[in-house]
């Protein structure tokens, strides 16, 4: 199974939030920090806070963190939000489809790839929080990330 590139910025969202000490982070901050478009990440952000993963301050000052410890927020939650899970393959117009017995194994193999995600949080990805802070402390825009 292939994240769509969505999912990928979303963690990549979660990721670096949860390796701040503290304090708001912007999309700007972020998009910088990992090269991609602050435009995509909006959206990204906004459905990340609708969906309880994210909570913006607005205002002066304002940003972005985590809504809840990372250590509260399961990986294959994010995932079951960012991606459609529906079947992997479209058998609706498959000659075979009534005696194929492919679909089946799919679905086990997509249940098996979300229990794994299921067995890991946030803050087990980001268990060296400091080692990401070094990474993102060389940018221009790094002020205030430690």
């Amino acid at each position: 199974m292939k994240l769509s590139r969505y999912t990928d910025y979303a963690l990549r969202v979660l990721i670096y939030l949860a390796g701040r000490d503290q304090g708001l982070a912007s999309i700007r901050q972020i998009a910088q920090a990992y090269a991609i478009s602050h435009n995509h990440l909006m959206k990204i952000v906004q459905d990340l806070g609708h969906a309880g993963f994210v909570e913006t301050v607005r205002g002066r000052g304002g940003g972005l963190r985590l809504a809840r410890p990372a250590s509260a927020i399961v990986i294959g939650d994010v995932v079951r939000h960012t991606e459609d899970l529906g079947d992997l393959v479209d058998c609706s117009t498959c000659r075979i489809a009534v005696a194929c017995g492919l679909p089946p194994v799919l679905a086990e193999a997509s249940l098996a790839f979300l229990a794994v995600l299921d067995r890991y949080r946030l803050s087990d990805v980001v268990a060296r929080p400091e080692v990401f802070r070094g990474l993102f402390q060389d940018l221009p825009d790094a002020a205030g990330l430690a």
